[in-house]
């Protein structure tokens, strides 16, 4: 996904040649935080988490339990990575902390930019949407300049979330919005046929372990095929396994021969979606 971006520069911000940042704050540490952090932790900033809540955390990260152990420190990124409803509450007490020419990094579904910009007194924000196989460095996140947003600022946050995975920078929240449908909410849609495709396995006769692995087997050497270099499109992939009159034509008329699961489909990702609006 090849999109131009417009990025707004911040008035008056301080203009690094060397590397922007060097120090980061994460404010919450929850699943998706832990999970991002367990990869962030390959870079060389000092990482520093504040989670009244967290248990242990990656060697070399500092972990604090309140603000006031942190009150005189400043940070070139804070990361706001706490629940959506919380940010009201919790990261005004933060703004004070944001070193000059620092930006603030949102993994917060569902809180705008330019929200959480006014919140944080005016400071730069990136948006980012990751998901959970990030855990493993196998996640997607999109990205989205906020307000005052520099190229400094998205450089960093684009070689950040990419230690996590593949990065796709889109140019408006409302794009943001659909990485949500597609990518952040994507892992539970993936779960959710592999749970259903094993039930179905079940049903054949195969016990609980025998059908998880074949199923996932199946999925894992599919996808690893599609993402082969040069690999076919998925429609030929699919047709290069499915002989007229076969198994595998029969098994597919009765999955999607009146395309009842890409009408499916279509309906979960637009509802995705239009709950990604109405959060925002």
């Amino acid at each position: 996904m090849n999109q131009k971006q417009e990025l707004h520069k911040a008035p008056g911000a301080r203009k690094r040649n060397s590397k922007i940042v060097n120090s980061i704050l994460i404010i919450g540490c929850g699943k998706m935080g832990s999970a991002l952090l367990s990869q962030w932790v390959h870079g060389d900033e000092s990482i520093t988490v504040v989670d009244p809540m967290a248990g242990d955390l990656p060697d070399g990260v500092k972990l604090v339990r309140e603000r006031s152990e942190i009150s005189s420190e400043s940070f070139d990124c804070i990361v706001a990575a706490v629940k959506p409803q919380l940010i009201d509450e919790v990261l005004p007490d933060y703004a004070e902390n944001l070193a000059e020419g620092g930006y603030v990094l949102s993994i917060a579904a569902g809180y705008s930019a330019s929200r959480l910009s006014k919140l944080m007194g005016d400071a730069p924000v990136v948006r980012t949407m990751p998901n959970l196989p990030a855990a493993i460095g196998r996640g997607v996140s999109g990205l989205c300049p906020g307000p005052h947003a520099t190229d400094d600022h998205m450089k960093h946050a684009q070689e950040f979330m990419g230690r996590a995975g593949t990065t796709i920078t889109v140019d408006s929240e409302e794009k943001l919005d659909r990485v949500t449908a597609v990518a952040g909410s994507g892992p539970g849609y993936v779960f959710e046929i592999a749970r259903a495709y094993a039930e179905a396995a079940m049903a054949q006769g195969f016990d609980e372990e025998e059908a998880r692995e074949m199923v996932l087997g199946t999925i894992g050497g599919a996808i690893a095929m599609a993402s082969e270099p040069g690999a076919a499109s998925l429609e030929d992939l699919r047709n290069s396994v499915t002989s007229k009159g076969g198994t595998t034509a029969a098994g597919l008329n009765a999955l999607n021969g009146d395309n009842g699961l890409s009408d499916r489909l279509h309906a979960t990702l637009q509802a995705a979606y239009d709950r990604a609006v109405e959060l925002r």
